[in-house]
């Protein structure tokens, strides 16, 4: 399984009480070998398209937790693209002193056991 990378993609939204700057880094994965071979963006995943669903899911939702909108995104990703499996992190940028900042990162879905990843 290939892997699509989208990385530092900042996205403005509100989680909990503030308006913070989010840095999302995604992980995808789907099959690009037929787009490799033919060179037709309409069979891999479209990167802008994906940053576009982003910035949108974030416009429309307010969530009190990170957790929730790492989660409630992933599935909507899952949802609107051909995607396998997806490694999502999310940075609350300025929410502990001392801290440039804080968040978590979420698996969803299933690699083929070919290309698991080895546990860490």
């Amino acid at each position: 399984m290939d892997r699509i990378l989208i990385e530092a993609l900042t996205v403005d939204t509100v989680i909990g009480v503030y308006d913070w700057e989010r840095s999302i880094q995604q992980s995808l994965a789907t099959d690009i070998r037929s787009a490799a071979a033919t060179d037709d963006l309409r069979l891999t995943l479209d990167y802008a398209a994906i940053c576009q669903r982003i910035q949108t899911f974030a416009d429309a939702h307010q969530f009190a937790l990170v957790e929730t909108f790492a989660e409630r995104l992933a599935e909507y990703l899952r949802t609107e693209f051909p995607i396998n499996w997806l490694r999502l992190t999310v940075r609350k940028s300025g929410a502990v002193p001392n801290a440039v900042s804080v968040g978590l990162e979420i698996t969803r879905g299933a690699l083929p056991e070919a290309t698991q990843e080895p546990s860490a």
